[in-house]
């Protein structure tokens, strides 16, 4: 399965160089994953959903130039889609409750925080050497094995525990600065 984060990102970028194509594709699947998006925070106004997406997608195409190359797509596309929706609450008027049973269904697979999350992460594996970052990223981000982790990144397992426990000691040290 391709990283959708990356794929979207690719047709984003292509899109900003001139590629027409490239900006149609990411226009159309940014509607299919707006949709989903808008319609579990909009439970039984499927019009007021689609309005929504259209006018996220227009602005997602008016804001383009707007967007850091370097960051996140979809944090970015989906920053752009929460305040939509915020601006529509507030035109709006009214809260919507949706009782505690059925409230799952506004949770969504993939939140606008996840590409603010992919990056800080990066960032902060970022001063790992290489190959304990893949180690790092195998074993405490990926669901790999300790010992599957180990053969994958050329470390005896031994070494690996150690390695993920220096490696972990080194990132806590460098988020909480003050802490020992």
């Amino acid at each position: 399965m391709v990283d959708k984060e990356a794929e979207l990102k690719r047709l984003m970028l292509r899109g900003l160089d001139g590629d027409p194509v490239a900006w149609r594709a990411l226009l159309s699947e940014m509607r299919g994953a707006l949709t989903p998006f808008f319609k579990r925070r909009l439970i039984g106004c499927e019009a007021d959903a689609e309005d929504l997406v259209q006018d996220c997608l227009i602005a997602i195409h008016a804001k383009r130039a707007t967007y850091d190359r370097s960051l996140p797509f979809t944090a970015w596309a989906y920053a752009i889609a929460r305040y939509k929706l915020i601006d529509h609450f507030r035109r709006q008027g009214r809260r919507h409750d949706v009782p505690l049973e059925e409230a799952s269904v506004l949770l969504a697979e993939h939140t606008v925080e996840d590409g603010v999350v992919r990056r800080d992460l990066k960032k902060v594996l970022s001063i790992l050497p290489l190959r304990q970052r893949r180690l790092i990223e195998d074993v405490r981000v990926g669901g790999f094995s300790l010992a599957e982790a180990a053969q994958r990144n050329g470390f005896t397992e031994g070494a690996a525990k150690v390695s993920v426990h220096r490696s972990m000691k080194t990132l806590v040290a460098s988020v909480n600065p003050n802490e020992d």
